[in-house]
C-alpha cells in the first residue's frame, strides 16, 4: 500500500483552498468516510477559521506528521500545545512540524503569531502572581488537602464573605463616611441639616443619655456592647450623619442622596455577586442531575476526591462513599415500599406528616412570640441609670439576642427528632431539615424586626401622630435599630468563639485523655457543614439590613469573618473531624449560595419597608427634611431640567412601563422555549448515547461469537 499524499480541493469547493488526504490507494472504509458531506463540512469551517495555519501544518509530508495533523484536523491549531488531548511524544513532534512551517508564513502572519503567543503567556504569568495574591491561599489548600474540597469549599465560601463585606465597607466609607467627617471637620465647606424646632413637631428633640456627668469604667464596657453611650453619636450609627450638602470646589456633593444611592449598590453589588458565583454550581447541579444507574457509575468510577493527602481523612472519605451508596440502596428499598403502599397505608402516613408539621408550626410559633415578647421587655426596661447594675443591665439589653440564639439551637434539635418520624428518603430529610433551619434563623430575624416596627410606629397618644412614629421612646429610631444589629452580630461571634473554646476543646481533650468507655463513646466533634453555614449566613444577613442603620457594620463583619476563619480552621485541624454525610464541593457551593441569597431577598424586606413606608427621624440622620428616606429621589428629580425630568416621567408612565413589560414577557418566553428546545436536544443526545452503548455491546456479543465459531 503507497502512502496517501495531499492533493487540493474538491468538487464541492473549487475556489476554496482545502487539503485533504487522497486515500485512493488506503482502505475503502477511510476513503468513504472522508467523503461524507459531514467530514467535508468540517474542512470547510476550518479553511475559514484558519486556512493558513492549516495549510502550513499540511505541508509535512512524512506519515506520522500527516496523521497527526489529520488527528488534530477537528481542533484549533492556534491552541497551546498543553491544550490538545495528545501525548508527550506527540506533542514534541507537533511543536517540530509547528516550528518548521513558520518560514512558510507572510512577515504579517508570523507577526500576528508571536504576538498571540506573547500576550498569552503575559497573561499566564499575571494570573499565576495574581494567585499569590490571593487571601488565605495556602491555608484553604492545606485544608482541602488534609479534608477534602466539601469542607474547603465552606472556607473559601467565608473567604468571599470577607471580600463582600471589605467591598461593602469600601462603598460605605468612601461615599458616605468619608465626605461627612471631612465635612464636620472643616476640610472641605458643607452645610448640615437642622432639626426643625417648632410646637407642631416635638420629635426633634435628640439627646444621647449617659455622655455627661461622672461615668463609671463599667459604662464603656456596656457602651462598647450595646452600642450605646460614646458610640451612639461616632460614625458608627446613623444619627452621626447630620451632613446635608459637601461642596468640593464648585462639585456639590449631597450625602442624603448619596446615602440611598450606596445602599442600593451595595444590595445589587451583592445580589450580582452571588448569582454570578452560584451560575458554575447551578451548571454543575444540573449535569449531576442523572438517573440512578449514572449516579452509582459516578460514585464508583469518579468519587474518590484525589486532593485528600491525610490517611485518616482517606480512610474516612473511603467510608462516606460506603455510607453514600448504602444510602442510594435505603432510597431504593424506600420507593419500592412507597409503591407498595396500600391505601390505608399512605392515609395513615399522611396523617402522621400533618400531624408532625402542626408541631413544627407550634414550635415555631413559640420561638416567635418568645422573641417578640423578649423583644419588648428589653426596650421597655432599658434603663441608663448609673447605679444599675452592669450584669443586670446587660443581660435586659441582650435579651433578644439570646433568645434568638436559644431559638436557632433548641428547634433545629427539634426538628431532627421530628424528621425521623416522617418516613422520607435520606437525602430528603438532610434537605428538609436544612430548609426548616434557614426558615428558623432567617424569620427570626424578620419577628425582632416586626417587633420593633411594632412599637416604632405605635402611638400611645394623639401627641405622637403628628411626627408619625413613637418619638418619645424612639427620637432616633433608626440608630436603636443599628444598635439592635449591632448587638446581634457581637452576640454572634461570642458565641461562635465560646462553643469552640469551652465546647470543642474541652471535649477533645476528654476523648484524647480519658480512659472511659463513655468518654470515648461521645467521639470527637463533627465539622458539620451545613449549620457552620447557617451560622456565617444569618451573620451576614445581619449585616445586609444593618448597614443602612450601621454604615460601619460591614467593617465589623469583615473583622468578625476573618477571626471566624481561623477559629474554625484551628477547631477542624485540632478538635473536629468531617461529617459522616459528606457533601461534595461542587453542590455544597451552589447550596451555599442558594441559602446565601435566600438571606439576601429577606434583607430587601424590611429595608424597603424602612424607606418606602415608615417615617424617617425628624431630630437625626441626613433624611430629617424629608417625610421618607426614598422622597430624597423626586427632590433630586424636581431640580434637573425640564426636558431630563419629562423624559424620566415618560419612563415613569403607564405608556412607557406597560409596553416595556410586554416586550420583556417575549423575550422571557422566547428564553423559556430555546430552553425547552435545548433540553429536548440533551435528552435526544442521552438517548443516542444510551442507544450507542447498546450497539456497541451487541457488535463486541457479535464479534466474540464468530470468534468461538472460526
Amino acid at each position: 500500500m503507497s502512502d496517501p499524499t495531499l492533493s487540493r480541493g474538491g468538487p464541492d469547493s473549487p475556489g476554496d483552498e482545502v487539503f485533504v488526504l487522497d486515500a485512493h490507494n488506503g482502505s475503502p472504509i477511510v476513503t468513504f468516510l472522508q467523503e461524507l458531506p459531514s467530514y467535508q463540512s468540517m474542512l470547510r469551517r476550518r479553511a475559514s477559521a484558519g486556512t493558513r495555519d492549516y495549510h502550513s501544518l499540511a505541508r509535512s509530508t512524512s506519515e506520522e506528521s500527516r496523521s497527526l495533523i489529520e488527528r488534530i484536523g477537528s481542533q484549533e491549531p492556534a491552541k497551546p500545545l498543553r491544550e490538545y488531548a495528545l501525548s508527550i511524544a506527540e506533542k514534541r513532534q507537533l511543536r517540530d512540524i509547528q516550528e518548521a512551517n513558520i518560514r512558510y508564513l507572510s512577515g504579517w502572519d508570523h507577526w500576528k503569531q508571536t504576538s498571540r503567543k506573547s500576550w498569552r503567556k503575559f497573561l499566564e504569568e499575571t494570573k499565576e502572581l495574581s494567585s499569590y495574591l490571593e487571601l488565605w491561599r495556602h491555608d484553604i489548600r492545606s485544608i482541602e488537602g488534609k479534608f477534602g474540597t466539601g469542607i474547603q469549599s465552606y472556607f473559601s465560601f467565608l473567604r468571599f464573605l470577607v471580600l463582600l463585606n471589605f467591598v461593602i465597607f469600601l462603598l460605605m466609607f468612601s461615599f458616605v463616611t468619608l465626605p461627612s467627617t471631612v465635612s464636620k471637620h472643616g476640610v472641605f465647606n458643607g452645610s448640615d441639616v437642622q432639626p426643625l424646632k417648632s410646637t407642631e413637631q416635638p420629635c426633634t428633640e435628640y439627646t444621647v443619655s449617659g455622655t455627661k456627668g461622672l461615668i463609671y469604667f463599667y459604662t464603656y464596657i456596656i457602651d462598647l456592647l450595646s452600642g450605646t453611650g460614646f458610640l451612639e453619636m461616632t460614625s458608627l450609627f446613623y444619627g452621626y450623619y447630620t451632613v446635608d450638602t459637601v461642596y468640593f470646589g464648585t462639585v456639590r456633593y449631597s450625602l442624603p442622596l448619596a446615602y440611598l444611592l450606596t445602599t442600593l449598590a451595595y444590595l445589587s453589588l451583592s445580589l450580582l455577586w452571588i448569582v454570578k458565583r452560584s451560575v458554575e454550581g447551578f451548571k454543575q447541579s444540573l449535569v449531576r442531575n442523572e438517573d440512578q444507574f449514572q449516579s452509582y457509575c459516578n460514585k464508583i468510577f469518579a468519587g474518590w476526591d484525589f486532593c485528600i493527602t491525610d490517611v485518616n481523612a482517606a480512610q474516612l472519605k473511603h467510608s462516606s462513599l460506603h455510607y453514600e451508596l448504602k444510602t442510594d440502596l435505603e432510597e431504593e428499598r424506600l420507593r419500592q415500599r412507597v409503591a407498595e403502599r396500600t391505601t390505608r397505608e399512605k392515609i395513615r402516613i399522611y396523617c402522621l406528616r400533618i400531624f408532625l408539621n402542626l408541631i413544627v408550626l407550634v414550635v415555631l410559633s413559640a420561638c416567635f412570640y418568645s422573641i417578640y415578647r423578649a423583644t419588648v421587655y428589653s426596650q421597655e426596661n432599658i434603663s441608663h441609670d448609673k447605679k444599675i447594675n452592669l450584669v443586670d443591665n446587660l443581660w435586659v439589653q441582650y435579651l433578644p439576642s439570646v433568645v434568638i440564639t436559644v431559638s436557632n439551637f433548641v428547634a433545629p434539635l427539634i426538628f431532627s427528632v421530628l424528621i425521623k418520624l416522617e418516613d422520607y428518603s435520606p437525602a430528603f430529610e438532610i434537605r428538609l431539615t436544612l430548609m426548616r433551619c434557614v426558615f428558623v434563623r432567617l424569620a427570626n430575624i424578620g419577628v425582632l424586626l416586626f417587633s420593633l416596627w411594632t412599637r416604632i410606629t405605635s402611638c400611645a397618644d394623639q401627641k405622637c401622630e403628628t411626627c408619625g412614629y413613637n418619638y418619645e421612646l424612639y427620637p432616633c429610631w433608626e440608630s436603636q435599630v443599628g444598635q439592635e444589629m449591632y448587638k446581634l452580630m457581637i452576640f454572634d461571634f461570642i458565641i461562635i468563639f465560646a462553643v469552640t473554646v469551652f465546647v470543642d476543646f474541652p471535649r477533645k481533650l476528654i476523648v484524647t485523655h480519658c480512659s472511659l468507655k463513655a468518654c470515648r463513646w461521645c467521639g470527637l466533634q463533627e465539622f458539620d457543614i451545613p449549620d457552620s453555614v447557617l451560622e456565617i449566613v444569618y451573620g451576614q444577613t445581619l449585616c445586609w439590613i444593618g448597614t443602612f442603620y450601621c454604615p460601619l457594620l460591614p467593617a465589623i463583619a469583615t473583622v468578625k469573618y476573618f477571626i471566624i476563619f481561623y477559629i474554625k480552621k484551628i477547631s477542624l485541624m485540632h478538635t473536629c473531624k468531617p461529617s459522616a454525610r459528606p457533601f461534595r464541593a461542587s453542590s455544597s457551593n451552589f447550596f451555599f449560595l442558594v441559602v446565601l441569597l435566600i438571606g439576601l431577598i429577606l434583607a430587601y424586606i424590611p429595608l424597603g419597608l424602612s424607606m418606602t413606608h415608615i417615617r424617617s427621624s425628624k431630630a437625626c440622620g441626613p433624611f430629617m427634611y424629608f417625610t421618607r428616606s426614598w422622597d430624597i429621589f423626586a427632590h433630586t428629580i424636581d431640580g434637573f431640567p425640564d426636558v431630563l425630568r419629562k423624559v424620566l416621567s415618560s419612563i415613569a408612565s403607564e405608556a412607557f412601563a406597560v409596553p416595556f413589560f410586554m416586550v420583556l414577557c417575549l423575550i422571557m418566553f422566547y428564553f423559556i422555549a430555546l430552553a425547552g428546545a435545548h433540553k429536548q436536544v440533551v435528552n435526544q443526545l442521552r438517548e443516542q448515547l444510551v442507544m450507542e452503548s447498546r450497539d456497541k455491546l451487541f457488535l463486541i456479543r457479535k464479534l466474540t461469537e464468530a470468534q468461538r465459531l472460526s
